[in-house]
């Protein structure tokens, strides 16, 4: 099988995040296993976060600045291999990308109907 590259969040993804309190969060263990699986297959994993992004005005240094260490330490601590730590996410609320796991290319359509209430 040809090796891919994973870019992954981290927040409410690989761990529970209440809020912005990323030094209480905790690991989702299950999915941790998954994704070491993977890199243990040769993949590529990145973790992409927007940690620090909304306290530090969208500014991506000042932000790694921030948290730079804390998620590392984590990621250490919960065990999880990976290839690249990338501060800089934006902050948002909705993601739509066309290489996400559940991409439908009808999203437009489903945004609509719930933003614009039309049914």
């Amino acid at each position: 099988m040809k090796k891919k590259t994973f870019l992954i969040d981290i927040d409410n993804t690989i761990c529970k995040t209440n809020k912005n309190y990323y030094e209480l969060s905790k690991p989702y263990k299950s999915r941790i296993v998954i994704i070491n699986k993977l890199y243990d297959q040769g993949h590529t994993i990145k973790f992409f976060t927007s940690r620090y992004m909304g306290r530090s005005k969208e500014n991506q240094k000042k932000a790694k600045f921030k948290g730079y260490l804390l998620t590392k330490n984590q990621l250490k601590k919960w065990k999880c291999k990976y290839n690249q730590l990338i501060f800089g996410k934006p902050s948002h609320d909705i993601s739509i990308d066309d290489k996400s796991l559940f991409y439908k290319k009808n999203w437009y359509k489903e945004i609509d109907k719930i933003y614009n209430n039309k049914k």
